[in-house]
Protein backbone atom coordinates (compact mmCIF):
# COMPACT_ATOMS: atom_id res chain seq x y z
CA UNK A 1 0.00 0.00 0.00
CA UNK A 2 1.51 3.24 -0.60
CA UNK A 3 0.35 6.98 0.23
CA UNK A 4 -0.47 7.51 -3.50
CA UNK A 5 -3.18 4.50 -3.93
CA UNK A 6 -6.19 5.16 -6.51
CA UNK A 7 -4.68 8.63 -7.22
CA UNK A 8 -3.50 10.27 -10.79
CA UNK A 9 -0.71 12.09 -10.58
CA UNK A 10 0.75 14.77 -13.59
CA UNK A 11 4.36 15.24 -13.80
CA UNK A 12 5.47 17.36 -15.70
CA UNK A 13 9.42 17.76 -16.54
CA UNK A 14 9.16 13.98 -15.74
CA UNK A 15 11.63 13.05 -18.06
CA UNK A 16 14.77 14.19 -16.02
CA UNK A 17 16.19 15.15 -12.78
CA UNK A 18 13.70 15.71 -10.20
CA UNK A 19 11.03 15.86 -12.15
CA UNK A 20 11.75 11.97 -13.27
CA UNK A 21 12.34 11.51 -9.66
CA UNK A 22 8.69 12.52 -8.55
CA UNK A 23 7.22 10.68 -11.31
CA UNK A 24 9.31 7.08 -10.53
CA UNK A 25 8.50 7.98 -6.71
CA UNK A 26 4.55 8.45 -6.80
CA UNK A 27 4.57 5.84 -9.36
CA UNK A 28 6.01 3.20 -6.23
CA UNK A 29 3.63 4.59 -4.13
CA UNK A 30 0.29 3.98 -6.20
CA UNK A 31 -0.07 6.34 -7.90
CA UNK A 32 -1.09 6.61 -11.94
CA UNK A 33 1.44 8.66 -13.32
CA UNK A 34 1.52 11.12 -16.63
CA UNK A 35 4.63 12.08 -17.39
CA UNK A 36 5.18 15.07 -19.08
CA UNK A 37 8.25 16.60 -20.84
CA UNK A 38 9.17 18.37 -24.12
CA UNK A 39 12.18 16.67 -24.12
CA UNK A 40 13.89 20.04 -25.00
CA UNK A 41 17.41 21.55 -24.12
CA UNK A 42 18.20 23.61 -20.59
CA UNK A 43 17.87 26.51 -22.06
CA UNK A 44 14.30 25.78 -23.99
CA UNK A 45 16.36 26.21 -27.31
CA UNK A 46 15.37 22.50 -28.93
CA UNK A 47 12.75 21.45 -30.24
CA UNK A 48 12.10 18.84 -27.55
CA UNK A 49 11.54 14.84 -27.92
CA UNK A 50 8.81 12.40 -27.01
CA UNK A 51 12.01 10.16 -25.87
CA UNK A 52 12.70 10.85 -22.15
CA UNK A 53 8.94 11.13 -21.04
CA UNK A 54 8.09 7.51 -22.79
CA UNK A 55 11.07 6.44 -21.37
CA UNK A 56 10.32 7.07 -17.73
CA UNK A 57 6.65 5.97 -18.40
CA UNK A 58 8.15 2.75 -19.81
CA UNK A 59 10.01 2.42 -16.56
CA UNK A 60 6.99 2.59 -14.04
CA UNK A 61 5.40 0.31 -16.10
CA UNK A 62 7.98 -2.16 -16.36
CA UNK A 63 8.05 -2.32 -12.51
CA UNK A 64 4.10 -3.04 -12.35
CA UNK A 65 2.87 0.30 -12.24
CA UNK A 66 0.64 2.42 -14.61
CA UNK A 67 2.18 5.21 -16.80
CA UNK A 68 1.40 7.11 -19.76
CA UNK A 69 3.81 10.31 -21.32
CA UNK A 70 2.95 13.34 -23.20
CA UNK A 71 5.72 15.53 -24.35
CA UNK A 72 3.83 18.51 -25.06
CA UNK A 73 4.97 21.74 -23.96
CA UNK A 74 3.90 23.63 -20.68
CA UNK A 75 4.00 27.08 -22.08
CA UNK A 76 1.06 26.31 -23.99
CA UNK A 77 -2.34 26.55 -22.53
CA UNK A 78 -4.42 24.47 -24.90
CA UNK A 79 -1.48 21.88 -25.02
CA UNK A 80 -1.69 21.81 -20.83
CA UNK A 81 -5.62 21.30 -21.11
CA UNK A 82 -4.81 18.11 -23.31
CA UNK A 83 -2.83 16.78 -20.85
CA UNK A 84 -6.18 16.92 -18.51
CA UNK A 85 -7.93 15.19 -20.93
CA UNK A 86 -5.42 12.74 -21.18
CA UNK A 87 -5.09 11.69 -17.34
CA UNK A 88 -8.96 11.79 -17.38
CA UNK A 89 -9.10 9.71 -20.94
CA UNK A 90 -6.76 7.25 -19.58
CA UNK A 91 -6.70 6.71 -15.95
CA UNK A 92 -10.08 8.16 -15.29
CA UNK A 93 -8.96 11.35 -13.02
CA UNK A 94 -6.65 13.55 -11.94
CA UNK A 95 -5.72 14.50 -8.61
CA UNK A 96 -2.66 15.84 -8.16
CA UNK A 97 0.08 18.21 -10.48
CA UNK A 98 3.69 18.15 -9.53
CA UNK A 99 5.45 20.77 -11.60
CA UNK A 100 9.14 20.94 -11.80
CA UNK A 101 9.18 21.61 -15.27
CA UNK A 102 12.05 24.58 -16.02
CA UNK A 103 14.91 26.06 -18.07
CA UNK A 104 17.37 28.15 -17.53
CA UNK A 105 19.07 31.17 -19.32
CA UNK A 106 21.71 32.59 -16.83
CA UNK A 107 23.33 36.28 -17.76
CA UNK A 108 24.05 38.91 -15.82
CA UNK A 109 21.09 41.45 -15.70
CA UNK A 110 22.56 44.22 -17.59
CA UNK A 111 23.51 41.50 -20.10
CA UNK A 112 19.87 39.91 -20.16
CA UNK A 113 18.09 40.04 -23.75
CA UNK A 114 14.33 40.62 -23.83
CA UNK A 115 14.79 36.66 -25.20
CA UNK A 116 16.85 35.54 -22.15
CA UNK A 117 13.87 37.21 -19.94
CA UNK A 118 10.81 36.25 -22.03
CA UNK A 119 11.98 32.07 -22.33
CA UNK A 120 12.37 31.83 -18.94
CA UNK A 121 9.11 33.39 -17.66
CA UNK A 122 7.04 31.87 -20.17
CA UNK A 123 8.29 27.60 -18.84
CA UNK A 124 8.49 29.14 -15.35
CA UNK A 125 5.80 31.56 -14.98
CA UNK A 126 3.14 30.99 -17.22
CA UNK A 127 3.89 27.03 -17.03
CA UNK A 128 2.93 27.51 -13.61
CA UNK A 129 -0.03 28.95 -14.03
CA UNK A 130 -1.38 26.87 -17.35
CA UNK A 131 -1.16 23.90 -15.33
CA UNK A 132 -2.77 25.42 -12.45
CA UNK A 133 -5.50 27.29 -14.49
CA UNK A 134 -6.52 23.77 -16.15
CA UNK A 135 -6.81 21.88 -13.22
CA UNK A 136 -8.33 23.82 -10.66
CA UNK A 137 -11.75 23.63 -11.91
CA UNK A 138 -11.74 20.04 -11.98
CA UNK A 139 -10.02 19.79 -8.54
CA UNK A 140 -12.57 21.95 -7.08
CA UNK A 141 -15.58 20.26 -8.45
CA UNK A 142 -14.31 17.16 -6.86
CA UNK A 143 -13.13 18.86 -3.56
CA UNK A 144 -10.08 16.79 -4.00
CA UNK A 145 -6.63 18.19 -5.64
CA UNK A 146 -3.01 19.04 -4.76
CA UNK A 147 -0.14 21.31 -6.45
CA UNK A 148 3.39 21.02 -5.60
CA UNK A 149 5.09 24.00 -7.46
CA UNK A 150 8.79 24.80 -7.32
CA UNK A 151 10.01 28.21 -6.32
CA UNK A 152 14.00 28.30 -5.56
CA UNK A 153 16.55 30.26 -3.09
CA UNK A 154 17.01 32.24 -6.11
CA UNK A 155 14.25 34.13 -5.79
CA UNK A 156 13.88 33.39 -2.16
CA UNK A 157 17.80 34.53 -1.43
CA UNK A 158 18.90 35.93 -4.78
CA UNK A 159 21.37 34.71 -7.10
CA UNK A 160 23.70 36.58 -9.24
CA UNK A 161 22.92 36.12 -12.89
CA UNK A 162 19.57 34.60 -12.13
CA UNK A 163 17.18 37.69 -12.38
CA UNK A 164 14.60 36.43 -14.85
CA UNK A 165 14.63 32.40 -12.99
CA UNK A 166 14.49 34.26 -10.02
CA UNK A 167 11.61 36.83 -10.34
CA UNK A 168 9.80 33.64 -11.61
CA UNK A 169 10.82 31.34 -8.97
CA UNK A 170 9.39 34.57 -6.61
CA UNK A 171 5.84 34.88 -8.57
CA UNK A 172 5.34 31.28 -8.49
CA UNK A 173 5.54 31.29 -4.70
CA UNK A 174 3.21 34.43 -4.56
CA UNK A 175 0.91 32.35 -7.30
CA UNK A 176 1.18 28.98 -4.84
CA UNK A 177 -0.41 31.39 -1.79
CA UNK A 178 -3.13 32.40 -3.49
CA UNK A 179 -4.20 28.90 -4.80
CA UNK A 180 -3.82 27.55 -1.58
CA UNK A 181 -6.13 30.12 0.49
CA UNK A 182 -8.55 30.42 -2.44
CA UNK A 183 -8.82 27.03 -2.56
CA UNK A 184 -9.05 26.12 1.08
CA UNK A 185 -12.95 25.37 1.54
CA UNK A 186 -12.74 23.30 -1.69
CA UNK A 187 -9.74 20.65 -0.40
CA UNK A 188 -7.67 22.28 -2.80
CA UNK A 189 -3.56 22.19 -1.59
CA UNK A 190 -1.06 23.46 -2.80
CA UNK A 191 2.34 24.28 -1.54
CA UNK A 192 5.92 24.86 -3.40
CA UNK A 193 9.48 23.49 -2.80
CA UNK A 194 12.79 25.23 -3.09
CA UNK A 195 15.18 22.04 -4.36
CA UNK A 196 18.80 22.09 -3.60
CA UNK A 197 19.78 18.79 -6.21
CA UNK A 198 22.40 17.35 -8.47
CA UNK A 199 20.66 17.82 -11.45
CA UNK A 200 21.29 19.32 -15.27
CA UNK A 201 20.49 22.65 -14.38
CA UNK A 202 23.20 22.20 -10.65
CA UNK A 203 25.89 20.63 -13.81
CA UNK A 204 25.53 23.76 -15.91
CA UNK A 205 27.30 25.74 -13.95
CA UNK A 206 30.76 26.18 -15.42
CA UNK A 207 33.53 23.92 -13.21
CA UNK A 208 36.85 26.73 -12.40
CA UNK A 209 39.24 24.67 -10.98
CA UNK A 210 40.18 20.76 -9.84
CA UNK A 211 38.99 21.78 -6.10
CA UNK A 212 35.66 22.97 -8.10
CA UNK A 213 35.19 19.90 -9.34
CA UNK A 214 36.24 17.69 -6.38
CA UNK A 215 33.22 19.78 -4.46
CA UNK A 216 30.77 18.52 -7.44
CA UNK A 217 31.45 15.30 -7.41
CA UNK A 218 30.74 15.35 -3.62
CA UNK A 219 27.50 17.12 -4.41
CA UNK A 220 26.55 14.64 -6.62
CA UNK A 221 26.01 12.37 -3.75
CA UNK A 222 24.96 14.71 -0.88
CA UNK A 223 22.36 16.11 -2.64
CA UNK A 224 20.21 13.65 -5.18
CA UNK A 225 17.27 14.38 -7.13
CA UNK A 226 15.38 11.47 -5.39
CA UNK A 227 15.15 13.87 -2.44
CA UNK A 228 13.35 16.49 -3.06
CA UNK A 229 11.47 14.26 -5.36
CA UNK A 230 10.25 12.07 -2.10
CA UNK A 231 9.13 15.30 0.00
CA UNK A 232 7.33 16.64 -3.33
CA UNK A 233 5.14 13.03 -3.57
CA UNK A 234 4.55 13.10 0.27
CA UNK A 235 3.42 16.65 0.31
CA UNK A 236 0.49 15.66 -2.71
CA UNK A 237 -0.34 12.46 -0.46
CA UNK A 238 -3.48 12.46 1.03
CA UNK A 239 -1.58 12.02 4.51
CA UNK A 240 -0.39 15.87 4.15
CA UNK A 241 -4.37 16.87 3.91
CA UNK A 242 -3.75 19.37 6.39
CA UNK A 243 -0.47 20.93 4.66
CA UNK A 244 -1.26 23.86 2.25
CA UNK A 245 0.45 27.01 1.48
CA UNK A 246 3.57 26.47 2.56
CA UNK A 247 7.33 27.29 1.51
CA UNK A 248 9.85 24.43 1.77
CA UNK A 249 13.52 23.07 0.65
CA UNK A 250 14.87 20.28 0.51
CA UNK A 251 18.74 19.78 0.55
CA UNK A 252 20.29 16.18 0.75
CA UNK A 253 18.20 15.06 3.94
CA UNK A 254 17.66 18.36 5.34
CA UNK A 255 13.84 19.85 4.95
CA UNK A 256 13.24 22.91 5.48
CA UNK A 257 10.15 25.27 5.78
CA UNK A 258 10.96 28.76 4.93
CA UNK A 259 9.30 32.13 6.52
CA UNK A 260 6.95 33.94 4.23
CA UNK A 261 7.48 37.97 3.88
CA UNK A 262 5.83 39.13 7.24
CA UNK A 263 6.49 42.64 9.12
CA UNK A 264 9.29 43.57 10.88
CA UNK A 265 9.61 47.06 11.67
CA UNK A 266 7.03 49.92 11.39
CA UNK A 267 7.59 53.47 12.48
CA UNK A 268 4.90 56.08 12.64
CA UNK A 269 4.73 60.02 12.69
CA UNK A 270 1.82 61.05 13.63
CA UNK A 271 2.34 64.57 11.85
CA UNK A 272 3.07 62.90 8.49
CA UNK A 273 6.31 61.97 7.25
CA UNK A 274 8.50 64.35 5.52
CA UNK A 275 11.79 63.25 2.87
CA UNK A 276 14.04 64.49 5.81
CA UNK A 277 11.94 62.29 8.68
CA UNK A 278 12.24 59.87 6.61
CA UNK A 279 15.52 59.92 5.88
CA UNK A 280 16.88 61.24 9.54
CA UNK A 281 14.36 59.35 11.02
CA UNK A 282 12.70 56.15 9.65
CA UNK A 283 15.40 54.83 7.95
CA UNK A 284 18.39 54.52 10.97
CA UNK A 285 15.67 53.29 12.94
CA UNK A 286 14.84 50.11 10.66
CA UNK A 287 18.36 49.73 9.23
CA UNK A 288 20.24 46.84 11.91
CA UNK A 289 16.94 44.91 10.57
CA UNK A 290 18.14 45.32 6.66
CA UNK A 291 18.97 42.27 5.24
CA UNK A 292 22.78 42.22 3.89
CA UNK A 293 22.96 41.53 0.19
CA UNK A 294 25.29 38.86 0.42
CA UNK A 295 23.24 35.22 0.29
CA UNK A 296 23.07 33.00 3.54
CA UNK A 297 24.93 29.44 3.34
CA UNK A 298 22.63 26.70 2.99
CA UNK A 299 23.10 25.69 6.71
CA UNK A 300 21.49 29.22 7.59
CA UNK A 301 18.84 29.38 5.55
CA UNK A 302 15.87 28.93 8.16
CA UNK A 303 16.05 27.54 11.82
CA UNK A 304 19.40 25.45 12.73
CA UNK A 305 19.00 22.17 11.52
CA UNK A 306 17.44 19.46 13.41
CA UNK A 307 17.02 15.69 13.46
CA UNK A 308 13.63 14.01 13.43
CA UNK A 309 12.23 13.70 16.36
CA UNK A 310 13.92 16.16 18.33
Amino acid sequence: MGVLDGKVVLVTGGGNGIGRECALIAAQQGAKVLVNDLGGGLKGEDEGSAGPAEQVAQEIRAAGGEAASNSESVTNYRAVQGMVEQAMDTFGGLHAVINPAGILRDVMFHKMSEDDWDKVIDVHMRGSFNVARATIELFRNQNDGAYMFFTSTSGLLGNIGQANYGAAKMGIAGLSRIIAMEGERNNVRSNCLAPVAWTRMTQSVPVKDEAAAKRREAMAQAIRPDQPARLSVALVSPAAAHVSGQVFGASGENIILYSQPRPISTQTKEEGWSVDTILSEAVPAMSDKFFPLSRPPLASQGAAPAKAGS
